[in-house]
């Protein structure tokens, strides 16, 4: 009888374990990043399963690499699949600031095909696994002075399906969505567009942006407040939609937002304030300390740090290896495809964020 315990016992330890390995390698830790060709070897990128280079804009309507440096950088990340075979270098189009041109150029056919046809070139030519859209915002404002319509909703979804066509099965293609409700309900069409992508990288970080003059969380993993934005609230609204949550990616910011002239209520959270420079994560242990006059908080309720200077009247709010640590966890309970962030080389080169998320080779 006592073998037979320890046999079946066994068994579901190695079930367990299999189950566990199977979620891991299906679990991506994506990361994108801004840095040369240079800096991306001082990161530990076997932890990796995806890079974003960040960002190829447009020009005359077609997909373009800005410049000698961006093109070595984006052969030397291609070359490290060599050593890595698991890992996918995609190229992105656009980020805050860097899609101006994005609404008029995608709102006709002709505009769409040719973008499709320059980036599935850039694409072969580099040797890159696909493309991440970053599109900052259809149909709602964005940057502002950059142009935007009604009509960019479903020019979005028909360039979704042109790139599709064009780039195959094959390639990858995501976008990068705002984790904010009014992106959520305006800007695409859920429905139509995610059976054509791999996945949707949610921003659920600068729910608090810098034009707020409120200090809140800026990327909190549970809402607070009733109706106050966060990395949940985003997830159970498209999950609600039928979104499958393989397809799901959730944002890690390796950054702080920081407001100045912030009263003293409330350690700083929820007050007036003047949305001032913040902190990469890679200077928290030289910046954020109890000498500069910084007091560490951590929100219970919305897996958040923030951080409060009574001194100085500084207000900040940012992730830090707590809450990527919850939101790590969150991610595979509910099976979500993984976690990304905002970007590498704001990271630690050793024991940093990334650690975190992915602690094992």
């Amino acid at each position: 009888m006592q073998k037979k315990l320890l046999l079946l016992t066994t068994l579901l330890v190695l079930v367990s374990l299999i189950g566990l390995a199977q979620t891991r390698s299906d679990f991506s830790v994506i990361a994108y990043y801004t840095g040369d060709s240079e800096t991306i070897d001082r990161y530990e990128v076997s932890k990796l399963t995806h890079i974003i280079f960040s960002f190829g804009h447009l020009k005359e309507g077609r997909f373009h690499i800005d410049n000698a440096r961006d093109t070595a950088t984006i052969k030397h990340l291609v070359s490290l699949k060599k050593q890595h075979p698991r890992l996918k270098i995609m190229l992105s189009l656009g980020g805050w600031g860097g899609c101006e041109l994005c609404s008029d150029v995608f709102s006709t056919v002709e505009g769409r095909a040719q973008f499709a046809q320059s980036f599935k070139a850039a694409n072969d030519y580099f040797g890159t696994d696909g493309l991440d859209l970053d599109w900052e915002y259809p149909a709602i404002e964005g940057h502002p002075g950059h142009p935007y319509k009604p009509e960019d909703r479903p020019n979005f979804t028909a360039l979704v399906v042109e790139l599709r066509r064009v780039l195959g099965d094959q390639q990858e293609l995501s976008f990068a969505a705002g984790g904010f409700q009014h992106f959520l309900d305006e800007s695409v069409d859920w429905q139509k567009i995610m059976p054509l992508l791999d996945r949707v990288n949610i921003m659920s970080y600068d729910l608090v942006n810098g034009y707020a003059t409120v200090t809140g969380h800026h990327t909190p993993l549970y809402s607070v407040r009733p109706g106050e934005e966060s990395t949940d609230r985003a997830v159970q609204y498209l999950l609600n939609l039928g979104v499958p949550a393989k397809k799901l990616v959730i944002g890690a910011a390796f950054y702080t937002r920081i407001w100045k002239n912030v009263a003293a209520k409330d350690d700083g959270r929820y007050q007036a304030g003047e949305h001032t420079r913040g902190y990469p994560f890679k200077q928290f242990e030289t910046q954020l300390t109890p000498e500069k006059g910084w007091q560490y908080h951590y929100d219970e309720k919305a897996q958040a740090p923030y951080w409060y200077n009574a001194r100085e009247k500084l207000y900040a709010t940012g992730d830090d290896s707590r809450s990527v640590q919850a939101k790590t966890r969150y991610a595979h309970d509910n099976g979500l495809g993984g976690i990304m962030f905002w970007e590498l080389t704001l990271d630690k080169e050793r024991d940093g964020l990334l650690d975190t998320i992915n602690p094992n080779n």
